[in-house]
């Protein structure tokens, strides 16, 4: 089975055990996450199935769009609330534009610390390993950029949130950060992630509505995002006969392709995607990755 999935993550379910369940829905052994939701968050999670896990390269820099709530008055050692405490709870007493004063620090670009327990490697170990067996975990801030935080509400000690972050960042170190900033201490209480790149929550499926097509391979197919609509930043382009056998074969081919576009995605019919190719010279187009 060849495809992307968009799954909407339950709580509680590790990315991995998403990967898991449906490599039994499907039959297909071949399936990776676009990028990993921790156990307690829930929302879109895309998955590449089969062959489509070779396009996993191109969907790297998708930003991504959460809803949540963050709660102030203590910190967790892992910025969430399946961590613990690091100190005992504070009564706290803040107001929305207290809270909404601090989140506008964070907008646009900004150097971000992952959390100790992320899956970010040091010296090839996920940061996560060390930080479990009590080792020190020194991270190197990256470079994120928020194009959007807004503070929807404050309830008691909760604020509601919705943000809109580039690849690589994390949400938790900015409740973590925040709650530093305010003195009071905070950490991520909740989170839904709503949009990654063109996927959001319209296009998703429960896992429980595809177990109930197992082993119906078409009917799986059917939630698949359309091929065509992938990628929408690569033109489609629907070969003839004799250029897709040459793509096939990995050799150049010529291509009804007019833009300026580096990248097309190429097609056999509607729905066939046969290769990903890199233009050469004017409309001649080298293979880079072959599907079928």
């Amino acid at each position: 089975m060849n495809g992307l999935l968009v799954i909407d993550k339950p709580g509680g379910m590790t990315s991995h055990d998403v990967v898991s369940r449906l490599r039994k829905i499907t039959g297909e052994r071949s399936i990776g996450h676009l990028g990993t939701l921790d156990p307690m968050a829930t929302g879109v999670l895309p998955l590449l199935l089969g062959k489509f896990t070779r396009l996993a390269q191109y969907f790297s820099s998708a930003e991504k769009s959460y809803t949540g709530a963050i709660r102030f008055g203590f910190a967790t050692d892992t910025y969430d609330a399946e961590g613990k405490p690091v100190s005992a709870p504070a009564r706290v007493e803040l107001t929305l534009e207290q809270v909404q004063a601090i989140a506008a620090r964070f907008y646009g670009t900004l150097q971000q610390i992952p959390p100790p327990f992320s899956a970010k490697k040091i010296g090839g170990t996920p940061a996560y390993k060390l930080a479990r067996a009590g080792k020190q975990v020194e991270l190197k801030p990256a470079t994120v950029r928020i194009e959007s935080f807004e503070i929807t509400g404050i309830l008691g000690d909760e604020a509601s949130f919705a943000l809109s972050i580039s690849a690589g960042g994390y949400v938790r170190s900015i409740a973590h950060e925040m709650g530093r900033m305010l003195g009071c201490g905070a950490h991520l209480s909740s989170l839904r992630r709503i949009r990654t790149g063109a996927f959001t929550l319209a296009e998703s499926h429960a896992l429980d509505e595809l177990q109930l097509l197992a082993g119906n391979l078409s009917a799986l197919e059917a939630r698949c995002v359309h091929p065509r609509e992938l990628l929408p930043e690569m033109p489609a382009v629907t070969a003839d006969a004799q250029s897709l056998g040459r793509m096939r074969n990995g050799a150049q081919a010529n291509l009804p392709e007019f833009s300026a576009a580096p990248l097309v995605k190429v097609f056999a019919g509607q729905r066939e995607l046969v290769a990903v190719a890199q233009r050469v010279a004017g409309t001649l187009f080298q293979p880079v990755i072959v599907l079928g």
